[in-house]
């Protein structure tokens, strides 16, 4: 049963990567599709987390043994990460044109920590190069954004000065994921040891203020800041207010981090990562947990902010879902395992409504108050079905994992 599961969970990951081939492919870099005709809609602007994206989704691909346009595509997305977005002091652009010009030349925490995931993942696929910038940009990480805590700064300019006295833990989390990836890749502890640090300081450390909970902005000391951006609620990546989806990620993240401590004498698991992911999974459905998707973000005495319904939380807690399963099943928590299989069962059924005719997947569905109205990405975009490319990537590989034990 569970070696049917992962050829269906790798069936879906290819499957998604087939709606994106060749269409998202241009001359140089990629466009984003439609949900609702399947066409480019995205301009001359090239996003570096979109860039970074369509890598790490078809080098998944390679990955289990796809057909060779995985390959083709993610070397088509190397060549423009390395030669339109990297800058010639190694940093990477935010956003260039068709013809690698910068349009925006923030340094990102949040856009390097994806370019750290795409070369893990090419790395892992064997794609000629992709280790050697992986170690690179493992460089850059630890020259230009670890601060005196071990995690990354916020933003910089081109001169790599801070554009201000901020911290965040979505570039932080996106960096534990990237740091994983480089673990998967390599085998070498120094990457899983990155990514354990910055899980304790985030779902650890960090949490005792707020019950437990993650909070998403703090000052440039690591104090929670509780008033930022409460003026911009729908701000696109960083809004005010605890997000369940994040939980959903990191509650994944915490699985895989226990998975290879269990697995790999060489490093050494925070103990109760276990027990905590399930915690985190727990509070994103008490949070967010709507009977049709999560909503966005609530306040901090769980009122909704954003009641709309985003994709890739949906996805998220796929991905989750598949990871806690599989933990629970090596720990003998049947109760658990079963429990876990029951959420893959539900999120699976909500997700087709979150795709469009064209087979991809909306932004988001508008909250019912508002009428439930599925809404698409608006350019330039980051999203080429990432998050659900990245749900079904995993949930092939705990099902494999189950299938080895059985």
């Amino acid at each position: 049963m569970t070696r049917e599961r992962a050829g269906r969970d790798r069936a879906r990951l290819l499957a998604t990567l087939r709606l994106q081939y060749p269409d998202a492919l241009a001359e140089s870099g990629f466009r984003l599709l439609h949900p609702e005709t399947g066409e480019p809609y995205t301009d001359d602007r090239r996003h570096l987390v979109a860039t970074c994206r369509s890598i790490a989704n078809f080098s998944a691909g390679a990955v289990v043994d796809g057909p060779e346009w995985c390959v083709d595509a993610a070397e088509h997305g190397l060549e423009f990460l390395r030669e339109a977005h990297c800058a010639a002091d190694g940093g990477y652009h935010l956003v260039v044109d068709d013809d690698g010009e910068p349009i925006d030349r923030t340094r990102s925490a949040y856009g390097h920590a994806f370019v750290l995931l795409a070369y893990a993942r090419a790395a892992a696929a064997g794609l000629d190069g992709a280790l050697e910038d992986l170690r690179a940009t493992h460089a850059l990480l630890e020259k230009r954004f670890r601060d005196d805590v071990g995690l990354l700064r916020s933003d910089c300019n081109p001169d790599w000065t801070e554009r201000e006295a901020y911290r965040g833990q979505n570039a932080n989390m996106h960096a534990c994921e990237a740091y994983i990836a480089a673990y998967e890749a390599t085998g070498e502890s120094r990457y899983y040891d990155r990514a354990n640090h910055i899980a304790e300081k985030i779902t650890g450390d960090l949490a005792t203020a707020t019950d437990g909970l993650l909070w998403e902005h703090y000052t440039d000391e690591w104090t929670h800041d509780f008033a930022y951006n409460e003026d911009e609620p729908r701000h696109q990546f960083r809004p005010p207010g605890y997000q369940p989806g994040h939980h959903l990620e990191w509650a994944k993240f915490l699985g895989l981090l226990e998975r290879y401590g269990y697995e790999d004498e060489s490093v050494a698991a925070t103990e109760g990562q276990y027990d905590r992911a399930r915690e985190l999974f727990d509070a994103a459905v008490d949070l967010g947990w709507a009977g049709d998707g999560f909503v966005y973000t609530v306040d901090r005495d769980g009122e909704p902010i954003v009641a709309d319904r985003y994709g890739w939380a949906l996805a998220e807690a796929l991905g989750a879902a598949a990871t806690l399963a599989e933990r629970a099943d090596f720990h003998g928590d049947d109760e658990e395992r079963d429990r876990f299989r029951d959420w893959e069962r539900r999120l699976t059924d909500c997700a087709a409504a979150y795709r469009g005719p064209a087979g991809l997947w909306y932004e988001k569905r508008l909250s019912p108050e508002d009428g439930g109205d599925p809404i698409g990405p608006e350019p330039p975009g980051v999203e080429p079905d990432y998050h659900p490319a990245s749900a079904y990537y995993e949930r092939w590989r705990s099902a494999r994992k189950l299938n080895d034990r059985a």
